[in-house]
């Protein structure tokens, strides 16, 4: 066997990346995906679309180079979290589309229940706050709003799952509903100190046990692909979400190690280890990864907009023609004239969780042009992952000593360069970006046996740049405190 076939099932493409022994990319097949926006706030996504394009970029992935499936060791899987999928237990048909980690439609619901007491609880259960981000708000109103959903939920004839879950019920046919323990940590279901699902929480929500996966480890064979999708069965060897695949990837293997993926949105994630540490600065509680029946544990800041800031300049503004245009437009103004962009286009994520924050361009002259607004939308991602980085190492009573980075918008050497100076930090970006596939690659080699342990896989890990802070201290506080004073201006746009 020469290699593992990884299973990127993003938010807005389906990508196949076919790895090596080295931990290298041999071949790889991207295919966006079919995005719907019903009302203001609704993002949905297609099952079939997400399943059909899935299975095409691995298919296509292969033959670009001629790859003989039976070549392929296993498949592993990693995917855009919380995104919910209900479907029919026996025509594996969904009964909605896919409701997006985006979507906000039920932030009404969660108001209710944080009136009604239940965040502490929920918080104290989950790890998480209360948000329209994670699945179980979004199971529930599948369940409330699609007619006749509710009595075949009850009748046990519907199955939920977040992606990676669905796309192994559809290359099984039916035969494997799992998930693995970094996903099911997203739902808001899931007791995350207890390590299973809750009842008290089911009961909250109101949806069947029935409904649920079991609960594997990320690292596992959980069964064989059926031949007539890709040519021959392949053992399907890890599940895991998109953040902690990356993680993993960047060989953050030890407990205070931290990395930042920026990709749609932006995640940062810090190693705890063994330990569980409930978070006082609003950061959400998770798990890392579990390999062998044990289980890792993470610190998380979920920023929700970061290349979407970038596609906002190109599609909306159209002050760039492509994404790449805004590292060169960065650079052609000293500073941002004291201009500030704030990229709350769906509320504000970690550590603010203000669902209501609109997105603003703040410190608006005449003497202000596009390209100090270009880089203002850049340095903005760098000033939330600092906010992040800071309520982290809060925390954890833990300094970040260095930041590992992945992602398409991590190729922008402007913000990383910026992403040192203002978090003060070195910012590793390694030889391979697609770390969050080939986090899920590592995964499902351990589970096979083509890597024998992670020490093998450390040796793999080799950095393409470092970027070294150069800011000075006087300088980075009175940027960070403008920051502060024009995000407040964000937040209180809708009250």
């Amino acid at each position: 066997m020469k290699y593992i076939m990884a299973f990127d099932a993003g938010t807005t493409s389906a990508r196949t990346i076919i790895f090596d022994k080295k931990g290298n990319p041999v071949s790889v097949a991207q295919k966006e995906l079919i995005k719907h926006f019903p009302k203001p706030g609704y993002v949905e996504e297609e099952p079939e679309d997400l399943w059909s394009k899935q299975i095409g970029t691995a298919v296509e992935a292969m033959s670009k180079k001629g790859i003989d499936p039976k070549d392929i060791a296993a498949i592993g899987i990693t995917n855009q979290r919380e995104t919910t999928i209900v479907w029919n237990k026996k025509t594996m048909e969904p009964v909605y589309n896919a409701i997006v980690w985006q979507c906000k439609r039920t932030t009404k619901y969660c108001e209710e229940l944080k009136e009604r007491g239940l965040e502490e609880k929920i918080k104290q259960k989950t790890g998480l706050v209360i948000d329209p981000y994670f699945s179980a708000t979004k199971i529930r109103w599948i369940l409330e709003n699609v007619e006749g959903a509710r009595e075949m939920a009850n009748r046990g004839e519907l199955l939920f799952g977040t992606v990676e879950t669905y796309l192994i019920y559809k290359l099984t046919d039916g035969e494997v509903h799992i998930t693995d323990y970094t996903n099911a940590s997203r739902t808001m279901l899931f007791n995350i100190k207890e390590k299973r699902w809750d009842d008290e929480l089911l009961e909250i929500f109101d949806i069947p046990r029935s409904m649920l996966p079991e609960i594997k480890n990320s690292s596992e064979v959980y069964g064989n692909s059926k031949s007539k999708y890709l040519g021959c069965e392949i053992p399907i060897a890890s599940a895991i979400g998109d953040q902690q695949s990356s993680l993993f990837g960047t060989a953050s293997f030890e407990k205070g190690m931290a990395k930042s993926t920026y990709g749609t949105g932006a995640f940062i994630l810090m190693n705890t280890g063994d330990e569980l540490i409930r978070s006082q600065n609003g950061l959400v509680s998770t798990i890392a990864w579990s390999i062998n029946g044990k289980v890792k544990y993470a610190l998380e800041g979920s920023i929700f907009e970061a290349g979407s800031c970038i596609n906002f300049l190109r599609d909306n503004l159209r002050i760039i023609d492509q994404a790449d245009d805004s590292e060169y437009m960065a650079s052609k103004v000293k500073d941002t004239n004291d201009c500030y962009f704030i990229p709350a286009f769906t509320g504000l994520g970690a550590p603010y969780w203000d669902q209501y924050a609109r997105g603003s361009i703040i410190g608006l002259t005449g003497s202000v042009n596009k390209y100090h607004i270009i880089r203002a939308a850049l340095e903005s991602i760098a000033y939330l992952s600092c906010d992040v980085v800071e309520a982290m190492q809060e925390d954890s009573m833990t300094k970040i000593k260095s930041l590992k980075v992945d992602g398409g918008v991590s190729k922008n050497n402007f913000l990383m360069q910026f992403l040192s100076d203002i978090v003060g930090v070195e910012v590793i970006r390694p030889k391979v970006i697609e770390l969050t596939a080939l986090g899920a690659c590592y995964m499902a080699g351990l589970a096979v046996g083509f890597w024998k342990n992670i020490d093998e896989i450390r040796e793999n890990n080799e950095t393409e740049k470092c970027f070294e802070p150069k800011m000075k201290e006087e300088d980075r506080s009175k940027k960070m405190s403008r920051w502060h004073e024009a995000i407040k201006y964000s937040m209180n746009w809708a009250k």
